[in-house]
C-alpha cells in the first residue's frame, strides 16, 4: 500500500529536470518553427508563456536556451536566438521534432 502512494505521488509530481527538458523541447521546436524569423529570448518567452512578465517563466526559457546552446542546437548572435545548422538538419530529417 505504501508503494502505491509513492508511485502515485511520483506520477503527479514532475521533477525540475523533467520540466527543464520539456522547456528545452518546446523552445527548440518554437525556434525551428519560426526560423528564419529573428527572435530574442524575451520574445520567445512571451510567445510561449501565458504570463510573459513572470520571472519564473522567463527564467525557464532562458535556462532552456542556455542548455540548447551548450548542446549545439541553438546559438545566440547579437541578442537573437537562432537554430544551428545541426538543428535545422535534424528538423528536416524528422518533421515531427
Amino acid at each position: 500500500m505504501a508503494d502505491a502512494n509513492t508511485t502515485d505521488y511520483a506520477e503527479r509530481r514532475r521533477l525540475p529536470v523533467d520540466q527543464d527538458a520539456q522547456a528545452e523541447h518546446v523552445v527548440l521546436a518554437f525556434v525551428l518553427d519560426e526560423h528564419p524569423t529573428l527572435l530574442t529570448i524575451p520574445e520567445v518567452s512571451q510567445a510561449l508563456n501565458a504570463v510573459p512578465d513572470s520571472f519564473a517563466t522567463f527564467d525557464a526559457v532562458e535556462r532552456a536556451v542556455v542548455e540548447l546552446v551548450g548542446a549545439g542546437l541553438l546559438h545566440c548572435e547579437g541578442g537573437f536566438v537562432l537554430p544551428t545548422r545541426a538543428a535545422l538538419y535534424f528538423a528536416r530529417l524528422d518533421p515531427a521534432a
